[in-house]
């Protein structure tokens, strides 16, 4: 794919911007257990670990801030690059089809600008987090590896109705060009229910994964509050920063899906670029 080229020939370039992700990921992942040693500390008259925690937060203003600033420049560049060398690539199709492949691959390039990092971000947080909750408690690791199968379930089962109707999209999408030349405001009027009908069915699609994925994470949460109040000898600011955690896992595996389904959408973009 083209767009791969253009990454594989930038990979210095890339591979800073891992960097950065992956140093946010881990801030990210520090301020539970800085927040809980922050009130536990100041509970008993200690305040380093709030400055510590001050500290914590203006690093990953820096980092997220430089990381952004980089990479709004750097994917310009390759949107610019890749779309030209498509262009190219499709020079036997009509305009309708070039525009809306354009404007496909804008979402590709503001993907790989804006999703990816979360998504590596998400990842790595879910792994780890998932890993402190072990060494935390047991039992609520036990309950958030249970839920976290059963949202998984839920969009593997749906990912061939995804792709079937981002595919319906999709081709109505690239009609459009041509059915604005066309002066015929009945024949617009069709193309933009057609299109919005899809859009809606992938809406209505996404809201149902979302919704039962949010139910079970919200089954996890209760589980952890009752199990971690209730255990022997756990300091107020160690069960707020359990808490925390887990909560942090609900947000990763609630995320994550979504981006799987967006994920699935550039994958046809990118089948239907390739194949021309």
């Amino acid at each position: 794919m083209l767009i791969k080229q253009v990454f594989a020939k930038y990979w210095m370039r890339l591979s800073l911007t891992l960097l950065l992700i992956l140093l946010e990921a881990l801030l990210v992942i520090l301020f539970p257990l800085y927040i809980g040693k922050a009130i536990d500390g100041v509970m008993n008259n200690e305040l380093v670990f709030l400055w510590q925690l001050c500290a914590l937060g203006l690093l990953l203003t820096v980092t997220g801030a430089g990381r952004r600033l980089l990479d709004s420049r750097f994917y310009a560049g390759i949107y610019t690059k890749v779309s030209r060398a498509a262009i190219k690539k499709m020079k036997l199709q009509d305009d309708s089809v070039k525009t809306a492949r354009l404007n496909m691959l804008a979402e590709v390039v503001e993907f790989a600008e804006n999703q990816l990092p979360a998504i590596i971000q998400h990842s790595i947080g879910l792994i780890v987090v998932a890993l402190i909750i072990l060494f935390l408690n047991l039992k609520i690791f036990m309950a958030a590896i249970l839920c976290g199968s059963l949202v998984l379930c839920i969009y593997f089962l749906s990912s061939k109705r995804t792709l079937r109707l981002n595919s319906e999209f999709n081709n109505e999408l690239e009609n459009q060009v041509n059915t604005i030349q066309q002066k015929q405001e009945s024949a617009l009027h069709r193309h933009l229910l057609k299109l919005m009908r899809w859009n809606i069915r992938l809406s209505d699609l996404e809201t149902l994964n979302f919704s039962g994925s949010w139910l079970i994470m919200l089954v996890l949460l209760v589980i952890s509050i009752h199990i971690a109040a209730t255990g022997e000898n756990i300091q107020y600011g160690a069960l707020m920063a359990l808490i925390m955690y887990v909560y942090q896992f609900i947000e990763s595996m609630v995320s994550l899906p979504l981006f799987y389904q967006q994920w699935l959408r550039l994958s046809e973009i990118s089948e239907r670029i390739r194949n021309n």
